[in-house]
């Protein structure tokens, strides 16, 4: 059994996959000849508004959409796909193209809003950098720090035997002292880069390797993409330029070397046309993309998995769920310092986005009120919000956590419970779910990752609904699917930079569909949705809609694999992960969440020469529109309502 060191639910010991091993057979497959449904049915199964009778949402770690598909070339003739190489920011080669200037990355040189916190800066305020800060190794050690996996018996339960190499590949090789920090120099030309997107591969960095893992925080992020209403276009009406991503690095802290200085592994991204994310390029050709699906909150891992579960973010709570203020040593302050340019005043937990007088809120409320359409902030009178990875009030066993170091428990209604009351399965499987129930202090299992696991019911749902991804394999070969699943690999597995590759993740999911489609009456009503948690803090060129103060953020990968998503397709209407919610509720016939939630939304509309920007903003897609649910290819109303 494989051991991955969880710590005290922070981030796990992470690692990676191999890219030129991976991009051989092992990743490639061949979809499985299948008879649909007759009449869209499936004997014994719950009437659904869609043929599809079972949905598996596999989500990874920290990757944007440019990151991973910078350079895709649709597949299908008929399809157009915003990216790096379509708007000509980058060349085919991964070289700067004609339009690399969109993309360039400036350093604030002048303190904006009066040398409090900011989201957005002047042009005046900006200087251009005159290369990109060189990519920083972050940690990254010469030796895969998975390879003590290949020397336990069994390895990861995660992958097949055949896959369990790829834990002991992608080491940096360089004789770096630890922390293991400065420029990564298997990066080409890492020390002379121009000041924007580059390529991460090349002859030296192969796309097996692990690299340095970057900022992706709350007030972070905001500051990443410096966001201004007032400069907004038809194209970009909420005016946000992306062009902070390497200043706001290491400007907000102090860097483990003790040394600031700003690094620009925010703007690597893959080549996909020249063998980098094989799979992923592979399902795009074949099934169906989003080109404008995104992290719903500008943040990290547990807050934007609150979505996947309720369509909203989870506060701090009192008694009953009462609004209540969290410990005065948890509330964040992103204010600069005294005589410094960005360096936070307090590095904590917790916000209240209903005082405009607090620390760092003023300005993103102030942008929302800048937009060319009415946004509620969402903000609730004395609600505290998370801006970082806090743990849960629940551990994986069902025993309460600390509420003064956790968020306690939430009687917010998610997705599950409004799956039980209307008696439809549904299961949750986490990878190192047993090693943590067991108590095993070394296991890969992600407790912020798990939605339900903030809920007060949490210790009633575990018996029915959680389970570990050893038990979604012999439910896929088994044909004993819930309705509703929802996946989330071990931390070796989910393709988080530093600590786990692309490839990995990569592999894992390769081995979900493989047994998907090996089971043909099963897979023949089966839908299974690809993404990632957010995306890292990696640059991404995309809109990004405001939908309340909390977001939403960059896009980030989203694919549909299913009998009836096959082609090529890309589809352009705006998604977050509260529109997987919209999309079970929509198929099964269930209600928003609550009166305040993500999926009362509605479905965006748009014209065609402009389909990533809604015209009734705020709108979010239910990812219908992704399927072709009639047997003669044409649209139905199922298909986009």
């Amino acid at each position: 059994m494989y051991l991955l060191h969880s710590g005290s639910n922070k981030r796990r010991l992470r690692s990676s996959v191999c890219a030129s091993l991976v991009a051989c057979s092992l990743l490639l497959y061949t979809p499985v000849a299948f008879a649909a449904p007759q009449n869209g049915k499936v004997p014994g199964a719950r009437e659904t508004a869609s043929p599809i009778k079972h949905v598996i949402i596999i989500v990874g770690e920290n990757r944007s959409f440019d990151h991973v598909y910078a350079t895709y070339v649709p597949h299908n003739n008929g399809e157009k796909v915003n990216n790096l190489l379509s708007e000509g920011i980058v060349n085919a080669d991964g070289t700067p193209g004609p339009n690399f200037a969109q993309a360039q990355q400036f350093q604030v040189t002048t303190a904006p809003n009066n040398g409090k916190y900011f989201i957005n800066a002047l042009d005046a305020e900006k200087t251009l950098y005159a290369t990109l800060p060189p990519p920083d190794l972050a940690g990254t050690p010469p030796v895969s720090a998975l390879s003590f996996i290949l020397q336990v018996p069994g390895g990861d339960p995660g992958l097949p035997a055949a896959d369990q190499f790829l834990f002991g590949t992608g080491g940096t090789g360089l004789h770096v002292p630890s922390p293991f920090v400065g420029p990564d120099t298997r990066i080409s030309n890492v020390n002379n880069l121009p000041p924007g997107p580059f390529q991460m591969t090349g002859p030296t960095m192969p796309y097996d390797a692990f690299t340095g893992d970057t900022i992706h925080q709350f007030f972070q992020m905001f500051q990443q993409v410096d966001c201004d209403g007032n400069r907004g276009t038809r194209a970009n009406p909420t005016g946000c330029l992306h062009d902070l991503q390497s200043f706001t690095t290491t400007t907000y802290s102090t860097p483990p070397s003790g040394t600031p200085h700003d690094t620009g592994q925010t703007m690597a991204f893959f080549n996909v046309q020249q063998g980098d994310a094989p799979l992923f390029k592979q399902l795009a050709d074949q099934f169906t993309m989003s080109g404008n699906y995104h992290q719903p909150v500008m943040g990290g891992t547990g807050p934007d998995s609150m979505y996947i579960g309720f369509a909203d973010y989870v506060p701090f709570s009192g008694v009953n769920g009462n609004a209540a203020a969290p410990p005065a040593n948890t509330i964040y302050n992103p204010d600069p310092q005294p005589g410094t340019l960005n360096l936070y005043t307090k590095r904590s937990v917790y916000f209240n986005c209903s005082d405009p007088s607090a620390p760092g809120i003023q300005p993103i409320l102030t942008y929302l009120s800048s937009l060319p359409y009415s946004v509620d902030s969402k903000c609730d009178a004395g609600r505290f919000y998370p801006a970082v990875n806090h743990g849960q009030g629940f551990n994986p066993d069902g025993v309460p956590t600390n509420p003064a170091t956790n968020i306690p428990p939430t009687n917010m209604r998610s997705i599950g419970d409004e799956l039980n009351e209307k008696g439809i399965s549904w299961i949750y499987y986490g990878g190192g779910y047993n090693l943590s129930v067991a108590h095993n202090p070394i296991n890969g299992y992600c407790t912020i990752c798990n939605p339900f696991e903030y809920e007060s019911n949490f210790p009633a749902q575990r018996a029915d609904h959680m389970r570990d991804v050893t038990d979604l394999f012999s439910d896929l070969k088994n044909g004993t699917l819930p309705a509703v699943s929802f996946v989330k690999p071990d931390g070796a597995l989910d393709g988080h930079p530093n600590s786990s590759k692309l490839g990995l993740f990569e592999a894992f999911t390769t081995n979900i569909i493989d047994l998907a489609q090996s089971n043909p009456g099963q897979w023949a009503s089966t839908a299974i949705f690809i993404t990632v948690d957010e995306g890292g803090g990696y640059y991404d060129s995309g809109f990004i809609q405001a939908l309340d103060f909390f977001g939403d953020g960059p896009r980030i990968p989203l694919l549909a694999i299913s009998p009836f998503s096959r082609g090529g397709h890309i589809k352009h209407s705006y998604g977050d992960h509260a529109s997987l919610v919209k999309f079970i509720e929509r198929n099964w016939g269930l209600s928003p969440l609550s009166s305040r939630s993500r999926d009362n939304l509605p479905n965006p509309q748009f014209d065609e020469n402009n389909p990533y920007v809604p015209h009734n903003m705020p709108a979010l897609s239910d990812l219908f529109d992704m399927f072709n649910f009639r047997s003669d290819n044409a649209r139905s109303d199922v298909d986009n309502p």
